[in-house]
């Protein structure tokens, strides 16, 4: 009841707020997304301003003031009832246990949906305040960084916004993680830049590893239909995210080495050595190669990049078989027209 209560609260807000909101803000908002931000800040880039002040709210949505940020609402909400009701969702505490719940007297409810334009209005005041001062930002949600062309005026940046944010928001600032940065060395939203092209960060390409090493692991006790299912969700779903990185080089990789597990799974589902030389022969391998391959005694990472088994599962085998290919979701994501898949 409190979500449907909350949901009808924030169709109602969100007009009366949302023109008033600065350009430069993108999390939770119609019609906006991570990628704008991102390309957002890759304009900037263009432009000149290769040095970025990371800023990292310390524990934002539980330090969100409940004076100032209800103040900030009763600005442009004259209703008693709508204010009661919102400063009762912000104090109604977290349940520690069955028998306890703990006052909140500091932050928003997490994970309810009037939650993101509450942290929005609050925020509003630091985008006003840097769009006042005229520098060139990025907020989504409590990620803010600001873009200016030197270490040294980052520093007296990162300083003057620490301070607004403690004087007027009640807010302080990360020290370890705030600070100033080349573009090169800044992580936004799971991006990074390169030169002034955008590229995935190596720690979200190093969790798509783990997680594809997961779909395809050999000792996975599921069909191969559920296994490419599977694979072909978390395939899109990443992709959809992350195929706004510009950098092609690993792309065609990917492929290759998504191909060659799951080689591996089919040859370890194939198990006995006249079933794997009955298939490779029926997949067009040569009768040669699919006796010596199907008798051979070595691993199945080794097999899975044998010339019986590259000539029998192949490319076009695998995809009329069903699993999505990395590079063409790449270049369909870039806009290029579709290309002939690459060779294993």
């Amino acid at each position: 009841m409190d979500r449907v209560i909350q949901q009808a609260l924030l169709q109602i807000l969100t007009p009366v707020f949302e023109p008033c909101f600065s350009d430069f803000s993108f999390g939770f908002r119609p019609g906006r997304s991570a990628h704008d931000a991102v390309r957002q800040m890759q304009q900037y880039v263009r432009e000149g301003y290769r040095v970025v002040v990371d800023l990292d709210i310390e524990k934002f949505f539980d330090n969100v003031d409940h004076d100032i940020l209800m103040s900030l609402v009763a600005r442009r909400v004259r209703d008693k009832a709508i204010l009661k009701l919102i400063g009762r969702y912000l104090r109604s505490g977290v349940a520690v246990s069955r028998c306890e719940i703990r006052p909140t007297l500091m932050g928003t409810p997490q994970g309810g949906p009037l939650s993101p334009l509450l942290a929005n209005i609050f925020l509003d005041v630091l985008d006003k305040e840097l769009e006042r001062r005229g520098h060139r930002f990025v907020r989504y949600a409590d990620d803010v960084v600001i873009l200016v062309r030197s270490q040294r005026a980052g520093e007296r940046v990162l300083e003057s916004t620490k301070r607004f944010l403690s004087k007027h928001l009640r807010l302080s600032l990360n020290e370890k993680k705030s600070r100033v940065v080349p573009c090169d060395s800044c992580k936004f939203l799971g991006f990074a830049f390169r030169g002034t092209k955008i590229v995935w960060q190596d720690s979200a390409h190093t969790r798509f590893k783990c997680r594809i090493k997961k779909l395809t692991g050999r000792s996975w006790g599921v069909s191969m239909e559920y296994r490419l299912k599977k694979l072909n969700e978390f395939l899109r779903g990443w992709m959809n995210y992350y195929g706004l990185s510009q950098h092609y080089r690993p792309i065609p990789g990917i492929d290759q080495w998504i191909r060659r597990r799951l080689r591996k799974c089919f040859w370890k589902q194939w198990r006995r050595p006249p079933t794997r030389i009955r298939n490779l022969l029926q997949l067009g391998a040569s009768k040669l190669h699919a006796i010596r391959t199907g008798l051979s005694s070595k691993g199945y990472w080794h097999l899975s990049r044998t010339l019986a088994t590259q000539s029998g599962m192949t490319n076009q085998w695998f995809k009329e078989l069903g699993p999505v290919s990395v590079r063409d979701i790449w270049l369909k994501e870039q806009g290029y027209a579709k290309t002939e898949p690459a060779p294993s």
